[in-house]
């Protein structure tokens, strides 16, 4: 199968359902403005997404041909990167705060992908984890930007609906960490998951 799409949607769920710069913006966002008055914002950073898996996808397959051995590489820089996320967002605290000032837009949302380590982690780890060798580089990367803005149409606007909710829920109360840790234990294990299990080892 020239790419693993169920373990690479299992995968990519747990990143994009995690928190990360993107999905803190989108719960504070949602707390501060409303789910409807996001909306635009929402839009923009799903969108802003693919800006990313394209230029990766044709730059990644096409060294994945010159220089195996880097590609290696890379899956186990990008899987320890999003490990080392994974402890931050066990030691993450939700503050959001109100406001009633403008919500941001489309292109606000837009620039959020673009300039989110996280983001780039992910699709890197998708590339170099889940196509084997051989496979075209458009039917990859399409398969990766068709999975990865499902998973965003869905998650993101969960995110900025139940900010407002998992704040006032959890926040600075004891259920917090546990939900937090959690998170992290569950990115983790899609990391682990991977190396070792349900990705293509390349």
């Amino acid at each position: 199968m020239p790419v693993a799409t169920t373990s690479f949607l299992i995968f990519a769920a747990s990143q994009v359902g995690t928190p990360g710069p993107a999905n803190m913006a989108l719960l504070a966002t949602g707390a501060r403005y409303g789910f409807r008055a996001a909306l635009p914002f929402v839009l923009g950073v799903a969108l802003g997404k693919q800006l990313v898996i394209w230029p990766v996808g044709y730059g990644l397959m096409e060294l994945a041909d010159q220089v195996p051995w880097l590609f290696t590489v890379l899956k186990y820089a990008s899987a320890t990167y999003i490990c080392w996320l994974a402890w931050k967002v066990a030691n993450l605290r939700l503050t959001v705060g109100k406001g009633q000032d403008k919500a941001p837009g489309f292109l606000a949302g837009l620039i959020v992908h673009p300039l989110n380590p996280k983001a780039w982690a992910m699709i890197v780890a998708g590339f170099t984890g889940f196509v084997s060798a051989g496979t075209s580089t458009f039917e990859a990367t399409l398969t990766i930007a068709l999975v990865l803005l499902s998973c965003q149409l869905v998650l993101h606007p969960i995110w900025t609906f139940a900010g407002d909710k998992i704040a006032q829920v959890v926040a600075g109360r004891p259920a917090e960490k546990y939900l937090m840790r959690t998170l992290a234990a569950l990115t983790v294990l899609s990391v682990l998951f991977v190396l070792f299990g349900g990705g293509l080892h390349i």
